[in-house]
Order: structure tokens, then sequence, then C-alpha cells
């Protein structure tokens, strides 16, 4: 499957098969390969929490609007944004500096300079950190998305859930913030989906000013 058949291929599934599960091996692949999704500073802020049993599925349904695929589906992501992601001390931050330095990419003599660029970045305001973290970790979760499609998985992200309700039910730290939670399984057999809904045009997406 090439790139333009996944781009059309993924769609925003509702319904899902409850009866087939998705192996702990695709999930992986599906994980993984959405890691090499483009990242600032190669900073990396997005983690995933993954819910496959019942109870935890039915806790998070309660916190997402009630919507049947939470439970339906056989995998539920809570998708999460790292706002400390670019601190330095944290476990990503010092393991990607050492990766740096082994690869020849850097120099000890650079650490100040990588630690202060990475500072100015996302230390310049109240918001600078969220903003980081929701973008950087906005690449990861459509890369999870389109990987999903190339192992023939569905998904349906959602933004229709209580943000705070979820962290508090699933002990989530407040460093970090949900953008999303990420349904992924098969769709249900012998269910009618609708067409592609409609998108802008390059005419409607290329502006002046």
């Amino acid at each position: 499957m090439d790139y333009v058949d996944v781009v059309e291929k993924r769609r925003s599934i509702n319904f899902f098969n409850t009866e087939k599960d998705v192996s702990d091996d695709d999930l992986r692949k599906m994980i993984e390969l959405a890691a090499k999704a483009p990242s600032s500073f190669n900073l990396q802020p997005g983690n995933v929490m993954v819910l496959r049993d019942p109870s935890g599925k039915a806790r998070l349904r309660a916190q997402a609007w009630d919507q049947p695929k939470v439970t339906e589906t056989p995998v539920v992501l809570i998708v999460l944004a790292d706002r400390d992601g670019w601190k330095e001390g944290h476990p990503t931050v010092e393991r990607n500096w050492q990766e740096m330095l082994d690869a020849g990419m850097m120099t000890d003599d650079q650490r100040g300079w990588f630690l202060n660029a990475a500072k100015s970045l996302y230390n310049w305001g109240s918001k600078a950190d969220l903003a980081f973290a929701a973008k950087n970790t906005g690449f990861f979760g459509m890369g999870l998305m389109y990987a999903a499609t190339s192992l023939d998985l569905e998904t349906h992200p959602m933004d229709g859930f209580d943000h705070e309700g979820v962290r508090k039910e699933f002990n989530i730290p407040d460093n970090y913030w949900i953008p999303m939670l990420l349904a992924v399984g098969y769709l249900r057999p012998g269910q009618n989906i609708f067409p592609p809904k409609w998108r802008k045009g390059y005419e409607d997406i290329v502006v002046t000013f």
C-alpha cells in the first residue's frame, strides 16, 4: 500500500468489530511506525496509554460522552503530549542528546546551545510548552492513524471527552495534555459507511493577504 492508498483509505470509523482483536504485534508496529513522524529537535513529546481491558475502557467511556466505540473497539489509546518534554533532565531529552553524541551529530561543547535553543522555543510564554507538546504530538497522532491504515486497521480520533475527567480517572500527571483518544480496531462486518466527507481543494486552501 503506497502513500496515496493510505491517505485515500483512512477513515474515521464509528462501528468496530467486537469479535476481532488487534494483535500485540500490529499494535507495536503501528506505534513504532508513528514514532517516525517529524518532531522538533527530535524531542518526541508524544506518549500513549493502551487500554484493552473492558473495565478500563468502561471507565474511559464514562468520561468520553458515553461513545459506544470506546468499549466496542478492542484497543483505545489515550494520546498524551508531555509539556515537560523539552526540559533538561527529562529522560527523552537526555536519551536524544546521548544518541546525537554517539552519532557524531553533536559535540559536548554544543550541549548549552542545544538546551538554550529548546528553552527559547518552548519556554517563552505561558502557552509555549503546550503549543510545543500539542503540535509535535499531533504529528505523532496523525502518524498513528496512517500507520494503522497501512496495517489494515481502522481508527477514530476523538475530541469528545472530559479532559480533566480522563486525567484524574487514569492518574495522568499534570504535565501531560491529552490531544485525543484513538479507537483502533476493525470495521464491523456488513457495516455500510458513508462516502468520504467533503474536503477543501487547492483553491480553498491557498490564500493571500
